[in-house]
């Protein structure tokens, strides 16, 4: 799909010429910090309470004008912490990309970007960039963060293309390339994913692969149905390998796949205000002999105090079903400001 449209894109690059506008640059950034209280059941060890900051970012976005219905368009950004200073030593990159963009074809991206498998998990989460965001309690799994060259949500050296809006229905597709670091590396991680919107209803799919051979791929289902103030979403998980993989778990080829995640969860909006509720759970990978299965649920509050201005109260819980692991119990107090 790729190597068919990249050509197309070129030649329409071409025919634009260079009398062009100059580009539509836009600031953008994200500010989540607050106050994370987490109790683990385990005897003699104590509480914490500190001041978290999730996901924190900010960079620039913007467009170009080539004539004939083509854009050039990129993104770059850049993570930070407001609690920490310089946690990790400096700037995080997330996604940094450049590409084209038109209306008859869609869009080809080149760069580190968020994989289609991610962006729809973050389709279906509410209090997403926050302390309580589902990717961080357990409703939904690994691959929905981190990133790298083996399945991880923001693939590095990557291509991605989505296709045109038809009818509702989309589909875009995910190609990384080996890592310029000097190591031999012969996987070639890609992925496949579709969606398709009318009304309150959002359905969507997707697969990944890690290209590793043997147990290296996942795929799941989900989607959204919203009516007036109030809304119901979900997602299945299926691992063949790569969550338990990106989990940290050696997979054993041919004993890899199990450790599936699914949740569902609710909104209901009063004014200002919204509530929120979820239940998950994750099932024993069968990479391992010990029980990795576990109960995920929380519920949250979140008050508007403008359109890019929000304060949240909530509780998350997980609680693991193996006898080696043990319950978290996490309250958070915060505000989030875009812009």
């Amino acid at each position: 799909m790729i190597k068919k449209i990249l050509p197309a894109m070129i030649g329409a690059a071409l025919v634009a010429g260079v009398t062009n506008v100059a580009a539509d640059v836009t600031a953008m950034g994200h500010i989540d910090t607050s106050i994370v209280y987490q109790d683990l059941d385990i005897s003699g060890v104590d509480s914490t309470t500190n001041l978290v900051c999730t996901t924190c970012s900010f960079g620039f976005k913007g467009s170009e004008d080539l004539g004939n219905g083509l854009s050039a368009i990129f993104k770059i950004d850049f993570q930070y912490d407001t609690t920490e200073r310089n946690a990790g030593g400096s700037l995080t990159d997330r996604d940094q990309w450049l590409g084209l963009k038109t209306g008859n074809l869609g869009q080809l991206r080149i760069g580190t970007i968020s994989t289609s498998y991610k962006s729809h998990g973050a389709m279906i989460d509410p209090v997403y960039r926050t302390s309580v965001q589902g990717r961080d309690v357990g409703l939904q799994s690994v691959l929905q963060k981190g990133a790298g060259d083996a399945g991880q949500g923001r693939a590095t050296n990557t291509f991605r293309y989505d296709s045109p809006t038809f009818a509702g229905f989309m589909v875009t597709g995910h190609y990384t390339m080996q890592s310029d670091n000097g190591i031999t590396d012969t996987d070639n991680p890609w992925g496949l994913g579709g969606q398709w919107k009318a009304g309150g209803f959002l359905v969507f799919a997707d697969y990944i692969t890690s290209d590793a051979g043997g147990d290296d791929d996942a795929y799941k289902v989900g989607g959204r149905f919203g009516f007036s103030n109030f809304a119901v979403f979900g997602q299945y998980e299926v691992d063949g390998g790569l969550i338990s993989a990106n989990e940290g778990i050696q997979v054993v080829p041919g004993t890899g796949d199990g450790g599936d995640v699914w949740f569902l969860g609710g909104t209901a909006g009063f004014g200002n205000n919204l509530i929120y509720a979820a239940y998950g759970q994750g099932d024993d990978s069968d990479a391992v002999a010990f029980d990795t299965g576990y109960d995920s649920y929380e519920i949250v509050g979140v008050h508007s105090l403008s359109k890019r201005s929000k304060v949240y109260a909530g509780y998350a819980g997980l609680d693991p079903d193996g006898s080696n692991a043990s319950r978290i119990d996490t309250f958070t107090l915060g505000m989030k400001h875009t812009f």
